[in-house]
């Protein structure tokens, strides 16, 4: 971590775990056990997990989880997510077994539910931000909006240790906005994959111009004449879905969590780690960190 100070790494456990798993699955390299349970997935999360912290060098480090598909994100809106497939079958129980094998590995694993992982990774950077150095790691850009003075972002690229690194300043250099204005950028664009609309016909360009000139939401809305007629049109008809995309787009970061940064030290493995590799067959990570 940045200048030997302690910071600590915050891992956006179902975004590694999914990348993990359709970069194998692809080819139908779902690495089965000796018990019939797929495995890819957890494999290729460890290893992308431990391909960050040999760059990051954290003194700390959790991993944060959805913990089921319900959250209060679809209290306020029937529609979100709905349209996203369910897992597929050799996913399925890969899912309590990351969390095992992580925990295994000496890793803090923390959920709510109610609330999605990105809500958690939330509330822990800012609620520890002021005391340390933070790093969200994750291949959801919806958490740039999270970076701050004492909290970057590392967004995976492909393959494994390749990230794009963000703090305020590439961000900004990339966007030309702040990250807390990313927020009224994805409520005007919207999200399919969350299924949230936005502003139906803006698309991301436009809503970056228009956050870019006019700072937020509230600054458009208060210089709308000042807008393209058929800009003026959409806002005004698609005001009160505008409004709701806000607060879906928008990271929680009061998640009613209680943290232990002392368990969230990162330590060498045990003896519970190996038992673990065994008793899964886990090839792979047997290879990587046994032998």
């Amino acid at each position: 971590m940045k200048n030997n100070q302690p910071g600590l790494l915050v891992i956006d456990g179902m975004a590694l775990l999914f990348r993990a798993f359709y970069a194998t699955a692809v080819s139908n390299q779902f690495m089965y056990n000796e018990k019939g349970l797929p495995t890819n997935g957890v494999q290729g999360m460890m290893r992308h997990i431990f391909a960050a912290i040999r760059q990051n060098e954290p003194s700390h480090a959790v991993i944060c989880w959805d913990m089921g598909a319900k959250t209060f994100r679809n209290e306020l809106f029937d529609g979100y997510k709905a349209g996203r497939k369910a897992p597929p079958e050799e996913m399925i129980p890969q899912f309590d077994l990351a969390k095992e094998v992580a925990g295994a590995f000496g890793f803090v694993n923390i959920g709510v539910p109610g609330y999605e992982a990105d809500d958690c990774i939330g509330t822990i950077t800012m609620k520890l931000t002021g005391d340390l150095a933070t790093t969200v790691l994750s291949g959801d850009k919806d958490l740039l909006q999270l970076i701050e003075p004492r909290n970057d972002v590392w967004i995976m690229q492909k393959g494994y240790g390749n990230y794009k690194r963000y703090d305020e300043a590439t961000f900004f250099a990339e966007m030309g906005i702040t990250p807390a204005q990313f927020v009224d950028v994805k409520a005007l664009m919207g999200d399919p994959s969350d299924g949230y609309p936005g502003v139906r016909g803006i698309g991301e360009k436009t809503a970056l111009k228009l956050i870019q000139e006019f700072d937020s939401i509230e600054g458009i809305m208060t210089h709308l004449e000042e807008l393209k007629p058929g800009q003026q049109k959409k806002i005004q008809e698609d005001a009160e879905m505008l409004a709701l995309s806000r607060k879906l787009a928008k990271i929680h970061t009061d998640v009613p969590l209680s943290l232990d940064f002392d368990q969230m030290l990162y330590r060498e493995m045990g003896s519970e780690t190996a038992d673990v590799i065994h008793h899964y067959g886990l090839r792979t990570l047997e290879r990587d960190f046994l032998l």
